[in-house]
Order: C-alpha cells, then sequence, then structure tokens
C-alpha cells in the first residue's frame, strides 16, 4: 500500500501527511480529557514523550517487535497518566493546568538528564517502522473509539462532570474515578502517538517535548471545537499543514497561531466546528423521519 501511495505522492508531503495522523491521535486523546471531561492539561507532550521514549528504548536497546513496543508506550503514557491523575485531578481549572504543565517540564528535564535515553545528546538509531498506511489504520479505529467512547454511558458521565460536576455526583457519578479513567484513555493514546513519532522521525531529543509542543496539540483541540471530533481532525489538519503552505513565514508560525486563536474566539468561540452535530446533520432526514413517526403514534 505504501509503495502505491508513493508512487502518486512526493516523499516529503507523505512524511508531513504521517506526522498529521500521528498529530491528529495525539489530538483525540488531549480531546477526551479538555474537550470532553473539561479538564484542563497543558502538559500533555509529556505524555507524547513518554510514549515515544518508552516505544523507541524497547525497539532499540531490546530488540522488541514494533508493535507491541507501541502498545508499552501507549499503556506507560497510561500508567503515568493514571499516577498523575489521583492528586492531580483533586483540583480544577487553572490550578490543575499549572500541575500539568509542571508535570510536562519534569518529564523532559528528567529525560535530558536520563543515560538511557541518550540525555541532551538525544537517543538515535530507531527503526522506522510507522508508515502512512499503518498511522491512518491507527487514526480511523481512534476516531472509531471516541465514538463509541463519547456516546456510551461512559462519555455520558464525562460530558455531565465537564458541565457540573456537582450535578453530576448528585446523579451518581463517581467524579473521581471517571476524570482518572478519561486521563489514562487520553494519555494512553497521546503514547501510541508519541511511539508513531519515535519509529517516523528515527531520533528524539527532549527539546521536542516541551511547552510549545503541548500548546500546539491544545491549539488544534481549541481551533477544531472542544469536544469536536471532526472539529479535533479539522483543527489538526489546518494547523499542520498552514505552515506547509505559508513557508515563506515559518518563523511567524507561533503568531499566526496566536492571530487565529483571537480570531476564532471572536467568530467562532466554540471552535470551528464546537457545537455543530455533524452526524446530525448529515443524518437529518433519519432523524425527521424518526421525529415524524414519534409524533405519530403519540397521536
Amino acid at each position: 500500500m505504501d509503495t502505491l501511495i508513493a508512487s502518486f505522492i512526493d516523499p516529503y508531503y507523505m512524511q508531513v501527511l504521517t506526522l498529521l495522523g500521528i498529530y491528529i491521535i495525539a489530538a483525540l486523546g488531549l480531546n477526551l480529557i479538555t474537550g470532553v471531561t473539561g479538564q484542563f492539561s497543558f502538559g500533555h507532550a509529556a505524555f507524547l514523550a513518554i510514549g515515544a521514549y518508552g516505544a523507541a528504548i524497547l525497539t532499540v536497546k531490546f530488540q522488541i517487535p514494533f508493535y507491541v513496543a507501541l502498545l508499552a508506550g501507549g499503556l506507560m503514557a497510561a500508567f503515568f497518566g493514571v499516577v498523575i491523575g489521583f492528586p492531580a485531578l483533586r483540583l480544577t481549572g487553572d490550578y490543575l493546568g499549572i500541575v500539568t504543565l509542571g508535570f510536562g517540564e519534569i518529564i523532559r528535564v528528567v529525560f535530558l538528564n536520563l543515560e538511557i535515553t541518550g540525555g541532551a545528546l538525544g537517543l538515535a538509531g530507531i527503526a522506522r517502522n510507522s508508515s502512512i498506511t499503518v498511522v491512518y489504520v491507527l487514526v480511523v479505529i481512534t476516531i472509531i473509539i471516541m465514538y463509541y467512547l463519547q456516546s456510551s454511558r461512559f462519555g455520558r458521565a464525562l460530558i455531565a462532570i465537564r458541565e457540573d460536576e456537582i450535578a453530576a455526583e448528585t446523579m451518581g457519578v463517581n467524579i473521581s474515578v471517571y476524570k482518572i479513567k478519561a486521563f489514562a484513555i487520553g494519555c494512553f493514546f497521546a503514547g501510541v502517538a508519541g511511539g508513531l513519532y519515535a519509529h517516523l522521525l528515527q531520533y528524539l531529543n527532549p527539546t521536542d517535548f516541551g511547552f510549545a509542543k503541548s500548546f500546539e496539540l491544545l491549539c488544534f483541540v481549541v481551533l477544531g471545537g472542544l469536544g469536536s471530533i471532526p472539529g479535533v481532525v479539522l483543527g489538526t489538519t489546518i494547523l499542520t499543514m498552514a505552515p506547509e503552505f505559508l513557508r515563506s513565514m515559518s518563523d511567524y508560525r507561533m503568531m499566526i497561531y496566536g492571530a487565529l486563536m483571537v480570531i476564532m474566539m471572536i467568530f467562532r468561540p466554540h471552535g470551528l466546528l464546537g457545537g455543530i452535530n455533524l452526524h446530525r446533520m448529515l443524518f437529518k432526514n433519519k432523524y425527521k423521519i424518526e421525529t415524524n413517526r414519534g409524533t405519530t403514534d403519540e397521536v
């Protein structure tokens, strides 16, 4: 499949599209935490780093098969998500955001000083196992899982927590347990994305996973629309592809991101697709028939 795709797409753009798929997986994980559950996370790049280094070390140092290492990287990120989740999720709002930001910086500094991660020199010699086919198969699987989660009882509990924690708790929702589960699942997908990232670029450096990367992932989610899966895919696509179309302005990328955020907050405060139910729009005839049938039955 990759050979067939490579015959139509330039290798450079193929790498950009593969990276786009990886960011979509990571952003969907963050969307579950921030968009659906309403918990601020400013250190999501830390979980990307844990998955990246975890999977890379397993394949480089211990010759573990790629897919097993990928799963292990996701589980490592989920484990640290639970570890940080227990004390941090007692906090709310800005305080939780500051704790996750601090955790992200701690992870970056730890990886910068560990011998097994290559320290400041970085970790090289990683095999290139992340192909565009593998990445987009995982993107589709991630989207299906996220749709299933959001439409399930679990997803409705997370939305209830986001809307009003006290009301959700009154209705019998165990807030702490649901928050930690959401954090673990979101971090798992960040870890998987990190493993794919490591095996695409074949080199890792702790400086790649600083606050700027966390802010970038948050921009993907906020621009597309908090809680909206199509919105996250759209926001990630726009912000990942924008530098390619504005290459002459690459030095001003963060400024463009900021300007986009300001414009969006003025004209679309809920994001590009925030508050829009695409499923209902696409199948409005079906909903209309069901509504009319319900009205007829009542009569």
